[in-house]
């Protein structure tokens, strides 16, 4: 058996990954991959994380999690998602962004250290991501929320660094939040490791949520009289549609930070893009790119 784990970010996702996983539970159980609810392991993975203190659990032991974990006897492949395996909001960003990356995967790793562990992160834009965390974490004092942080010295390329160096066999896919509407097929595929002729119910819910109506209407109208497009002539045909019938208050994110300025935003994003450029780059991973 292989353990997918979604690891986030956060503000990446917003669960949608596993409610769609869930609405295909019986499709993919067909398959030999189980995708448990999320109450059934969060709690207990934390927990048991911080009672091993980074030692590896027993057979017995990982034999007990997993049977609390699964309702399927078996299965050739689990998947957990939590937004929150590289740190909980208070704590994503000291000093730095996830400060603890590599160490949480590693004890998370070492709950099931007998079995093959494949990871998955998607990566965002620092400026929209801190505007989110800042507001999640309930608007506070702008200094003590950086927390000695170098606002332009963010990167995630370190956040990969630290759970490769933490974690060296980690099989670990990355992608940029920002193309998800562009990859999303994809990323279903790379996580539950099935084949790309795989048909999951609600695979286009997330372009519904972007797009007009009268687009998602004409978008599928047209894959669908064309059935054999290869993913690169897919992924155009849907940058094409989404330029004319996305909905901007669903694309356009707006910042608002104090003291941020139009300047500060501009670098930040040519920061991001040059951090970009270096991790589809890593040799190390696996960067799903439109």
């Amino acid at each position: 058996m292989r353990i997918a784990y979604h690891l986030g970010a956060h503000f990446t996702d917003e669960e949608r990954l596993l409610r769609c996983l869930l609405k295909n539970r019986d499709l993919l159980s067909k398959q030999g991959v189980a995708v448990p609810g999320p109450k059934r392991y969060r709690n207990l993975l934390r927990d048991t994380a911080v009672e091993l203190k980074g030692t590896a659990a027993s057979t017995d032991k990982q034999a007990i999690i997993l049977d609390q974990i699964m309702e399927e006897g078996s299965a050739e492949r689990l998947i957990l998602s939590w937004d929150s395996f590289l740190s909980l909001p208070p704590w994503v960003l000291k000093n730095t962004l996830y400060p603890a990356a590599g160490e949480r995967v590693r004890a998370f790793s070492q709950i099931f250290p007998d079995i093959e562990a494949e990871f998955f992160l998607a990566i965002r834009n620092p400026a929209s991501f801190l505007p989110a965390l800042y507001q999640r974490m309930g608007s506070p004092n702008y200094a003590e929320f950086l927390a000695g942080a170098d606002l332009f010295d963010l990167n995630w390329t370190d956040v990969i660094d630290r759970i490769l160096t933490a974690n060296p066999d980690a099989n670990l896919t990355v992608w940029c939040d920002e193309d998800t509407p562009l990859i999303w097929p994809e990323i279903l595929r790379a996580v539950t490791g099935l084949p790309r002729e795989t048909v999951f119910a609600g695979e286009q819910d997330l372009l519904s949520s972007i797009m007009s109506p009268e687009g998602m209407t004409r978008l599928e109208d047209y894959l669908d009289n064309r059935p054999n497009q290869s993913i690169e002539q897919r992924r155009k045909i849907v940058a094409a549609f989404l330029d004319k019938f996305a909905l901007p208050e669903k694309v356009e994110v707006e910042v608002e930070m104090p003291g941020w300025t139009e300047d500060m935003v501009q670098e930040l994003s040519e920061n991001y893009a040059d951090d970009v450029a270096i991790i589809a780059q890593m040799s190390e991973i696996t960067f799903l790119a439109p």
